[in-house]
């Protein structure tokens, strides 16, 4: 993984203490709250409900043992000994007290994280696949053009106050796995005829009230060019991006108002004045950056160990079935760390727990963990040979769960219970779909779902298979269904299924839709398939026919 150097470790040293300063002047009533709110944003600290939230970045995903366990301190000594990763590979303090945040930023620093632009109108955390450099069918690493782009976009003085945020996004595989059809910008790695390196490059996604489906406004930007690229995109947004109202603000909005074509003229314009010139990316500084992530020496093994320890235990093998996939060396396998225990909200990981991983990182994953678009965990290089001892401590505290893909498998952003833009709680409801389907959600299938409290879609409702959305309606939580969503290299958004549904029967109805899938299903076919089969009126039918 990249390491600061001694430029990297200065700025964000720095930035700690200027934080520090700005919280004492607010503090000291030397800054007023309008004037505090943009500085504690750009540092990653939101006021929800019940008090502060601290968002802090991981950069692709990547954590190291150590700082895993520097996450699992401050959850002790500054929060309430739990922390809460999200849909964009981040973790989340739902309980810091706003004169400590500098001190948790300080701590932060010494283990080489940050919570630079985690908030603001500003370039968010570069994400990616959390299989890069590990899936068989990947084109090449994406990691190292996701820390060039981290490197060049972070306190950039240019685009540090955007119309509205800004969310990138990288692929390296065919096989979509970083959603990257609906962020701002989605780059997807390839080739051209002669084996050069490139990116398609996708404009203009994102979820939230408007949802939209990013649009393909390059075939290919070689990889020298791709940050003088991406600059006349965020030059272009910054210039013509509306101000006058946030709900119109993103850049899917622009490009939808001024029409593709248009807004490609718009950057090609911007881009002419500077491709060639000081954002060319030469092979050295690719190489330089490419370094921090060369494959590890793996060891040969074969597949015998596994055989036996399959043999040994039933829930193991269905766990092996369910949350571990096949790596590109042989005799190694990737394992999800499922977060979704019936015994916690979606997401959220104790101290303990924390503690575990980073041993166990240690032990058997090279010291690293990685965080998903979904909410878990993954280790990506344990010995098959290990997969069975590996299994035995993870089951032992809760995060062994059987059920990666499956409907117990969900999304769920906080809700009411700790968002203050929340219309609906969603921990609940989510609560309450796993209790129903823990005994069944293996059986049911592959099954997506994603639930939000309100319209800025944290939870990604709008491309679940079954989505589903907290809204209001005169002081009382309705929730309003979509179905045949899909946050694959495919994405598309869902169906809206028909009129909101009262609290109450929120989980009777997720029932009657997992019964009408399994009615009409031909053997083990997934919901999108059967969905896209059968259509949406065999849902609205058995939904509303009885209401």
């Amino acid at each position: 993984m990249y390491l600061y150097n001694e430029l990297d470790q200065t700025l964000v040293n720095e930035r700690v203490e200027q934080y520090r300063d700005q919280t004492k002047r607010f503090l000291n009533g030397e800054l007023t709250e309008e004037q505090f709110r943009p500085l504690r944003l750009m540092n990653g600290l939101y006021i929800q409900t019940h008090a502060p939230m601290l968002r802090i970045n991981i950069p692709y995903g990547l954590l190291s043992s150590k700082q895993l366990r520097m996450l699992a301190q401050i959850s002790r000594q500054y929060d309430k000994d739990y922390v809460h990763f999200t849909t964009r590979q981040n973790v989340q303090f739902n309980w810091p007290a706003l004169e400590q945040v500098p001190d948790i930023l300080a701590d932060l620093a010494s283990v080489q994280m940050h919570s630079i632009q985690s908030s603001g109108n500003c370039i968010r955390n570069i994400t990616s696949d959390p299989l890069a450099g590990v899936c068989a069918d990947e084109i090449e690493d994406p990691r190292p053009y996701c820390e060039i782009i981290r490197q060049w976009s972070t306190l950039h003085p240019e685009f540090s106050y955007l119309p509205r945020k800004f969310k990138i996004a990288i692929s390296g595989s065919p096989q979509d796995r970083a959603v990257t059809q609906v962020h701002d910008i989605g780059l997807h790695m390839k080739k051209d005829t002669d084996g050069n390196i490139g990116f398609e490059v996708l404009v203009g996604g994102g979820l939230g009230r408007t949802p939209v489906i990013g649009q393909t406004i390059a075939d290919f930007i070689a990889e020298a060019d791709i940050l003088s690229y991406l600059d006349a995109i965020l030059r272009t947004y910054n210039r013509y991006g509306r101000r006058d109202n946030k709900y119109k603000a993103r850049i899917k909005i622009l490009v939808r108002e001024t029409g593709l074509e248009a807004f490609k003229a718009q950057v090609d314009a911007e881009w002419k004045d500077s491709k060639g010139g000081e954002l060319t990316l030469d092979a050295a500084a690719i190489e330089r950056v490419k370094a921090f992530f060369i494959a590890p020496n793996y060891s040969v093994s074969d597949d015998k160990q596994l055989n036996s320890d399959l043999e040994k235990s039933g829930a193991f093998r269905q766990w092996f079935k369910q949350n571990t996939r096949e790596h590109k060396q042989t005799g190694y396998r990737v394992v999800s760390l499922s977060l979704k225990s019936p015994h916690r909200p979606p997401g959220d990981v104790t101290f303990d727990q924390l503690q575990l991983i980073a041993n166990l990182a240690d032990q058997y994953n090279l010291g690293q963990a990685r965080s998903t678009h979904d909410q878990n965990l993954a280790f990506t290089d344990v010995k098959t040979e290990d997969l069975f001892s590996l299994w035995q401590q993870l089951n032992e505290h809760q995060l062994a769960t059987a059920n990666i893909g499956t409907i117990t498998d969900m999304i769920c952003c906080p809700g009411l219970d700790f968002c203050s833009l929340a219309n609906a709680s969603s921990i609940d409801i989510a609560q309450g779909i796993t209790e129903t389907f823990t005994d069944s959600a293996i059986e049911t299938g592959s099954l997506k779902l994603k639930m939000s409290g309100c319209m800025n879609g944290c939870g990604h409702h709008s491309i679940g298979e079954i989505g589903i959305l907290g809204v209001d309606k005169k002081g009382e939580q309705w929730y309003q269904l979509t179905l045949g969503g899909s946050d694959t290299h495919e994405t598309k958004l869902g169906e809206r299924l028909g009129r909101a549904i009262a609290k109450d029967d929120v989980i009777s109805t997720v029932k009657d839709i997992v019964n009408t899938y399994k009615q009409h299903r031909n053997d083990d076919e997934k919901f999108a398939t059967t969905f896209k089969r059968i259509g949406i009126q065999p849902f609205k039918d058995k939904v509303y026919g009885t209401r």
